[in-house]
């Protein structure tokens, strides 16, 4: 089952209200602001912080927001 595009665009993270970034490989929404992964589970995120994981500093390294050059 897929997730609706739509809906992923307007989701937000329910504890900082900052966009998240869509992980389509593990099925996971990130918020870098909050530090946690939301599982999609047959195409339906779950926005429950007790269901999400801890990001790794690696992994929150790479969701810092890119900078224009010079």
């Amino acid at each position: 089952m897929t997730t609706d595009p739509k809906l992923l665009e307007i989701l937000v993270c329910p504890l900082t209200r900052t966009t998240l970034r869509y992980d389509r490989e593990r099925q996971e929404l990130l918020s870098r602001a909050a530090g946690l992964a939301y599982p999609i589970r047959n195409g339906m995120p779950i926005m429950l912080a007790s269901e999400a994981r801890a990001l790794t500093d690696e992994e929150r390294d790479g969701l810092k927001p890119r900078t224009a050059p010079g």
